[in-house]
Parts: structure tokens; C-alpha cells; sequence
């Protein structure tokens, strides 16, 4: 039997390595710019066209390569990060395995010019498909610039999985802000096929944050700092009542290195207990520093894994830490023992004596007396007239129920069933601000006001899409909105649709947005930056959970923001058009979630209870 096993070219050795290192245009962008920081580099320029597809080029001002290196730098587990084995103990760069650029060069073009402070010629290397096509000195700046061009040419398969424009865009803004907020002392630049999105200077972090994010998170942000034996935690945390319905902007960092870590994200949200509903999620920028021996990052290929010697101590330190930051600054209720507030309300005008209350107490009131002078003319403890005829409010004695279990009394109306039909409408009653209830034939119905209102909306806004027939109500002054870069992709990408609903919306400079109408479904009290942002979180956890084409989602999403909320008190008026409404929809049964808006105890159930 002949041999079988045949050692694989390097060429074919580096396009399997690459299905682990560089799964998508992406993956491409976070080695580059790594490989940049690595270098010192104080400004780095990224330039991307059809969302890394076609280019993507990384223009630093770093130590740059010699012309020995520049060519070696390809070949495969060629690094500068690492000697020996035990290096990886005390690893501080970025990278350190010599894959990333080897990979790369397997399934693209690639073409680097380079040049180092000693040097007074750069050089010039092209390389396609892991095959060098030429070598030559060149003139160049000092530093690097990498072109990677047709990304996974030789590879249509993985090229035909990429997602479309948007989508890989999205995760490229995703990448490039993260190396950004790890890295605030260093300028980055940030091109999109010609325009510049991004021009980040060097600054603190917190500017960093803001220059990202919007100015309004300037006053979201909370500071975080604390220097321990294990560890050191420093960064920021936002304020509980910004809180989102998704894990979108939560960032770790280990050495400036980001990390994905469930555990440490759930001593955040332990933290956070009891300050945010249960389905929020808080925000946060959390730096970490520890020894490199008491951490692991050769765990995955994209290092976004760790493995930590005392998880559980920076567990607990961690979780403390951000407790103690938000009580510090007010954001948790605190009882203060030692303050007198009783007097808070006093004022007095200058010159004038405060003057103790006094209380006044008529000797010949009587609260059963018909005549109103009388009932005018006495007041109680609390300075209010008492009504006269106050028996009318109240039902005779033999109306009222045997008192509950629970030692509380029901008071049933003597004309409930006038009142039911009265002036031909239907009368309801709210339950805790949640729920409406009704009587019907078979017994009791009750209704989820809140998942109601989503079908209500959902249905209407399909409609409106479907036959384009929003209306829109003109706001007196034109209102601006500030979004983060990957929010701006998900407003563009659904920006049709948003318009069809009755939003009248166009940029208006970097990372704004000009709103000079809305849907009428929106009050003009809501604040529209909350509105929007409301929106485009509900839009990309359906994109991502639930894979909803546009139409749908734009839908759900504007249903799920605008809906009426648990809590709200709702008049006669409102309960009777919520309920006409809801019955007038296709499907009145369900949410657009598919949980159940109305059910029915019936009388028989009812009667059960009272065996």
C-alpha cells in the first residue's frame, strides 16, 4: 500500500488557517489595525470600500519594516511579538501567533509599502494568493500602508456567505470602535468608499466615548476606578435609566485587549439589580489590568476569549466596584438619618416671622348635618370643606359585599348596569394600570393594555407600508438626534420604511439627524432621541433574533416603542377606542409577538372561586 499522507503546501496550509482568522471583511480590518497599534503608531487611516470586499487599506505613522521584514512578515508563525514559549505568559501586544498576514495574503491581493526612521528608501511588496509578484524600494512616509484588495477571491465560497453591505459594515464600525476605545490616546481616521465617517483626535477616554457615541452620553456616563492586589478596573458605566433592550453597547477590556466574557458582564448586571427592569441591559466601558501570567489569551484564534487564574475574586471586586460608583454619584436612593427635612418646604419672605400652624376645631360641627352653610362653614384637619350630601357617594349598606379574606372591602356600584350602556358605549375598568377588564356574556374579559396597542400599532403601521398613507404631523421647531455610527446603518438601512410611517428625517452633518415630522401616533412630549433610539434597538435585536425582512421589523419596531406602557392610567374614552380598535384587527388574539392579548375567565371559573 503506498503513503497516503502528504505534507499541504503552504499556500493551501494558509488558506485553511484563514477559515478560523479571517472570517469576514472584519476580521481583516481588527488584524490590520492591531498590527498597527502594535507599532506605536499615533494616527492610523482606514479606508474601506464596498464594505471591505473590494479594499481595505490601513495607513499608519508607526516604526514601520525593513526590507527583510516586510517580506518575512508573510510567511506563516512570523511574528516580532514573541521568542519562546514562555512569552505568552507575559504577553502585552495585540497579536503574537503570525497568522493574521500570512492568512490574509492566502486569499487576497495584497500590496504594502513600507518604510522605517532609519531608512531613506521604503519598500514595495505585492502578493496575490500567497504568491509574491514583485519586491521593489519605493518612496513612502515613514510607517506602513497595507492595501488588501478582492478579499477571498480564491475562495468563492466563503466570499458568497458574506451577509450583505450593510451587515458586513455594521461589523466593521464595530471593530473599528472598539480598537478606538481601547486606544483614546491614539487619532484614527475612518473613510467609507470616499467620505469621511470618523476623525477621532487624541484625547481622554471619556472624550473618546463621546466622540463615538454622541454628546448626550456625556451625561450618561458614570466613572468607575478601583486599584486592587489582582486587579485594576477603570472606565465608565451608564446610568441606569438608559438602559437597553440589548447587549449593544457593552465593552470589556483585558491589558486594552476586548474581551466577550458572560461571566464578568453578569457582575455588571448584578450590580445594576434592582435599578433596571429585568429584559434591560446597562451600558458600559470597562478597562482591566492585570499581570499577563494570571491571564490566558491563546484560547481562540480571534483572542476575544480569556481565560483568568481568580475568575471569581474579580468577579466579586468587579461587581462591588461599579455598586460602589453608582451609589457615590447619586444614581442609587440613599437614606440620610442625620437631616432634617420636616422644614424643607418653609419659605419666608424678608422681614416677615415664620408663624407655628395652628389648628382650628369648630365645638358644633356635625358631619351628618344636611345643611350646606353648616358643612361649608366647618373645615377638618386638613383646611378642606366637607361635601355636603356625602351620603350619595357612598351605597346603601345593604349593597355591600361580605368583606374579603384578605380584609378588604369591595364596593359594588347600584347602577353598574346602567352605567354599562350608557349613552350606548361600553364602561371598563383598569387593573393596576395594566390590565382592562370587561364583562361580557361568558363571563369576565381582560385585557393586556399594553400588548393590545402593539397589535393595534403593528397592523397600522403595516398598512401604512404596504399603501403608503402615513400621516404626519409637522413639528414647530425641526428637532436634532445624534447616533453612534453603527446606529446610523440601521437608520439608513430602514430609512424607506421610516419615511412611510410618517417620518419626516434626513442627515443633517456628521452623525446627526434632522426630524421635522412625525408619525401622529407620537406625542410631541416624547423626547425623539429616545424615540429613535428606541426604535433602531428594537429593529437590530429582530434583525439579529428573529431575521424579520425590513417591512416587518420597521413595523415591529415602531409597534414595540410606541405602544402604550404598563402603569398608565387610562380614561373611559381611551379603553373604549383601545378596545374597538383591537377587535378591528386581524388578528386580535396575539401580540406581534405572538403572546396573547385578551383572555376570558368565564362564570363558571368565577363561580369556582367562591366554593
Amino acid at each position: 500500500m503506498s503513503d497516503v499522507i502528504k505534507l499541504l503546501p503552504d499556500a493551501v496550509a494558509n488558506q485553511i488557517a484563514a477559515g478560523e482568522v479571517i472570517q469576514r471583511p472584519s476580521s481583516a480590518v481588527k488584524e490590520l489595525m492591531e498590527n498597527a497599534i502594535d507599532a506605536g503608531a499615533t494616527q492610523i487611516k482606514l479606508i474601506i470600500k464596498d464594505a471591505g470586499k473590494t479594499l481595505i487599506q490601513v495607513v499608519d505613522n508607526g516604526y514601520g519594516m525593513s526590507e527583510t521584514d516586510a517580506r518575512l512578515c508573510f510567511e506563516r508563525h512570523a511574528t516580532s511579538k514573541i521568542n519562546q514559549a514562555s512569552d505568552l505568559f507575559s504577553i502585552r501586544t495585540m497579536g503574537f501567533r503570525g497568522e493574521a498576514l500570512a492568512s490574509i495574503a492566502a486569499i487576497s491581493r495584497v500590496e504594502l509599502k513600507t518604510r522605517t526612521s532609519e531608512d531613506s528608501m521604503g519598500t514595495e511588496l505585492v502578493i496575490e494568493g500567497s504568491v509574491t509578484e514583485s519586491q521593489q524600494p519605493c518612496q513612502c512616509p515613514k510607517g506602513t500602508n497595507i492595501s488588501v484588495k478582492n478579499l477571498f477571491f480564491n475562495t468563492p465560497a466563503r466570499r458568497n456567505f458574506l451577509k450583505s453591505e450593510n451587515v458586513e459594515k455594521s461589523h466593521i464600525i464595530s471593530e473599528f470602535m472598539r480598537i478606538a476605545i481601547a486606544n483614546p490616546a491614539t487619532g484614527m481616521m475612518m473613510y467609507q468608499n470616499g467620505q469621511l465617517t470618523h476623525q477621532l483626535e487624541p484625547g481622554p477616554l471619556k472624550q473618546r466615548i463621546v466622540n463615538l457615541f454622541g454628546n448626550h452620553y456625556n451625561q450618561r456616563l458614570v466613572p468607575v476606578e478601583e486599584k486592587t492586589e489582582i486587579v485594576n478596573i477603570n472606565g465608565f458605566v451608564v446610568k441606569p435609566e438608559f438602559a437597553k433592550k440589548k447587549r449593544g453597547e457593552q465593552f470589556f477590556f483585558v491589558n486594552n485587549r476586548f474581551i466577550r466574557s458572560p461571566y464578568l458582564n453578569h457582575a455588571i448586571e448584578q450590580a445594576y439589580q434592582e435599578l433596571i427592569p429585568e429584559d434591560m441591559f446597562p451600558s458600559f466601558f470597562i478597562f482591566l489590568e492585570l499581570d499577563p501570567e494570571q491571564i490566558d489569551v491563546n484560547v481562540h484564534p480571534t483572542k476575544t476569549e480569556i481565560k483568568f487564574q481568580d475568575e471569581r475574586y474579580i468577579y466579586q471586586i468587579l461587581k462591588t466596584t461599579v455598586k460602589r460608583s453608582l451609589g457615590r454619584y447619586n444614581i442609587t436612593p440613599t437614606l440620610d438619618f442625620e437631616r432634617e427635612t420636616a422644614f424643607d418646604h418653609l419659605s419666608t419672605t424678608k422681614g416677615q416671622a415664620v408663624k407655628p400652624p395652628s389648628i382650628h376645631i369648630n365645638p358644633d360641627y356635625n358631619p351628618f348635618s344636611s345643611d350646606p352653610k353648616g358643612a361649608a362653614s366647618s373645615r377638618n384637619l386638613t383646611g378642606r370643606a366637607n361635601p355636603a350630601q356625602w351620603e350619595k357617594l357612598y351605597p346603601e349598606q345593604n349593597d355591600m359585599p361580605a368583606p374579603s379574606g384578605h380584609g378588604k372591602q369591595a364596593t359594588i356600584s347600584s347602577d353598574w348596569d346602567d352605567l354599562q350602556e350608557q349613552d350606548g358605549k361600553k364602561q371598563f375598568l383598569q387593573l393596576h394600570s395594566r390590565y382592562i377588564l370587561a364583562p361580557v356574556k361568558s363571563g369576565l374579559m381582560i385585557i393586556d393594555q399594553q400588548r393590545a396597542h402593539e397589535r393595534i400599532l403593528f397592523e397600522r403601521f403595516l398598512f401604512m407600508l404596504e399603501n403608503r398613507k402615513a400621516t404626519s404631523q409637522q413639528l414647530l421647531f425641526p428637532e436634532n438626534i445624534h447616533l453612534p455610527e453603527s446606529d446610523i446603518e440601521l437608520l439608513r438601512e430602514m430609512m424607506e420604511k421610516v419615511k412611510a410611517i410618517g417620518f419626516e428625517i434626513s442627515e443633517f452633518g456628521k452623525n446627526t439627524f434632522v426630524v421635522n415630522a412625525i408619525p401622529a401616533d407620537i406625542t410631541e412630549n416624547e423626547s425623539l432621541q429616545d424615540v429613535i433610539e428606541g426604535i433602531i434597538e428594537n429593529y437590530k435585536k429582530n434583525k439579529i433574533e428573529l431575521r424579520l425582512d425590513v417591512q416587518t421589523n420597521v413595523a415591529r419596531s415602531m409597534a414595540k416603542k410606541l405602544a402604550i406602557r404598563h402603569g398608565k392610567t387610562l380614561t373611559q374614552e381611551e379603553m373604549l377606542a383601545l378596545t374597538n380598535s383591537l377587535f378591528a384587527c386581524s388578528m386580535p388574539n396575539q401580540s406581534p409577538a405572538g403572546k396573547p392579548t385578551v383572555t376570558i375567565v368565564g362564570e363558571d371559573e368565577l363561580s369556582g372561586k367562591f366554593k
